[in-house]
């Protein structure tokens, strides 16, 4: 138990470090837009460690000029809090802020029994706003104890444009000067990824072996007591690794003697509720299809080989590949669409962008198609989207071309990745 002369000191010095980021020049990311601070429903901002969550949070709450108390449960001085303590940490907050009716709750999950504080808190009309890391431990609590009362706001590190922000890079102009800047930029994006703090520390590897290793040990074999500890860290790491890959369970559970195909299954699952690893299911009419056949990618990616023992390639492909993916997401997840990939025997299309059963666009990603095989194949996959799908909308993304062009009477826009604007689909 954490006496309440030491809960008023940490609850002072988090106000104190919230107060000094005020002076800070903060990116304003799309997702502002998504949170609504007067809902009487919690606002839950969810996604992976240390990728702006509560930056988002506290610019949404300041940006509306609400006065608002804030509680971080990721401080280490508050390991072992109990539930039954929150509401001494809400007394101690309302000493410090005075009178509120905002509540900012940093990392949640990481007190046991937390949901049925916060339900309380939203019967008594308080507007709640949550971050926290581990999707299950959030959704799947608030789904069930909050009946509905809940809204989920999905974040993942900077977009090119979010990190040519940061870097004072214009993303608008069409001069020579202004496209070369982007360009290299965009270089430096796709070795770097996106992680705020990656931009203004110096040992990236470092930062990204403990930011992974915390994940892993903390956020997940210490709440999902993992049995097999070093053949799960070996599993998160190989997966990493190899990603972009489709799923091959059996395969995973052979290689690293687990008992069975259920025990993979959930440490497969519990590295997606912790956002190192992206699901996307491959498209089709029949669920099961869908279910069985998932590909997982990299929530950045500064996670693929930016790692102890990582060895991984420097597939230039699968970087840009999983940029487009990030980018794709962070679109449908503001207008509620989902997306897809699609293999045939003839054939496969990166991304499908689907809004219910109807296909909106068709993406398809290659480092250079200065090959006219490469170009030929890449080409052919849109078509056979459109063929399957019946849609015309067709892009090809690429490090560097930039064309309209015809392919089996089809009209295909080629544009480069950096130039690339995700709001108009273009």
């Amino acid at each position: 138990m954490i006496d309440t002369r030491t809960l008023e000191s940490i609850l002072f010095d988090q106000k104190e470090e919230l107060e000094a980021r005020r002076q800070e020049i903060l990116c304003h990311r799309q997702e502002e837009s998504l949170v609504e601070i007067n809902s009487p429903q919690a606002q839950v901002v969810i996604g992976v460690r240390r990728s702006g969550k509560s930056t988002l949070c506290f610019q949404a709450l300041q940006q509306k000029g609400v006065k608002f108390a804030y509680a971080d449960f990721d401080d280490e001085r508050l390991n072992g809090l109990q539930a039954e303590q929150l509401n001494e940490v809400l007394s101690v907050l309302y000493k410090i802020y005075g009178d509120f009716q905002y509540l900012f709750l940093d990392e949640i999950q990481n007190v046991t029994g937390w949901h049925l504080f916060v339900n309380r808190l939203l019967r008594q009309k308080m507007h709640v706003i949550i971050t926290g890391s581990n999707a299950k431990l959030l959704s799947g609590e608030l789904a069930t104890h909050l009946t509905g009362r809940n809204k989920e706001i999905a974040l993942y590190p900077f977009s090119f444009q979010e990190f040519c922000f940061m870097k004072n890079v214009d993303v608008e102009k069409q001069t020579t000067k202004a496209i070369a800047f982007r360009r290299a930029t965009f270089d430096e994006y796709m070795q770097q990824g996106g992680f705020p703090e990656l931009m203004i520390i110096e040992d990236k590897r470092q930062y990204i072996n403990q930011l992974v290793e915390n994940i892993i040990k903390r956020d997940i074999e210490q709440r999902y007591k993992i049995v097999y500890k070093a053949a799960f860290e070996q599993m998160a790491n190989h997966l990493l690794n190899i990603a972009p890959s489709i799923v091959a369970t059996q395969e995973l559970t052979d290689l690293f003697h687990f008992r069975s195909l259920h025990t993979t299954k959930n440490y497969i699952d519990y590295l997606k509720q912790a956002y190192l690893l992206i699901g996307v299911q491959k498209y089709s009419v029949k669920s099961k299809v869908r279910i069985a056949q998932e590909k997982l990618y990299a929530v950045d990616v500064a996670l693929m080989n930016m790692r102890v023992n990582a060895m991984s390639p420097e597939n230039l492909g699968w970087r840009l590949e999983t940029i487009v993916l990030l980018q794709l997401l962070r679109k449908c997840k503001i207008n509620g669409w989902d997306v897809y990939y699609l293999k045939e025997r003839s054939g496969e299309c990166d991304f499908l962008v689907c809004q219910g059963n109807h296909v909106l666009q068709a993406v398809q990603v290659s480092f250079d198609i200065s090959s006219p095989k490469t170009r030929s194949r890449e080409l052919k996959g849109l078509a056979l989207a459109s063929q399957m799908t019946g849609c015309k909308n067709l892009l090809l993304l690429t490090d560097h071309d930039y064309e309209d062009t015809r392919y089996e009477d089809l009209d295909i826009l080629i544009r480069p990745v950096y130039e690339w604007r995700d709001e108009d689909g273009k």
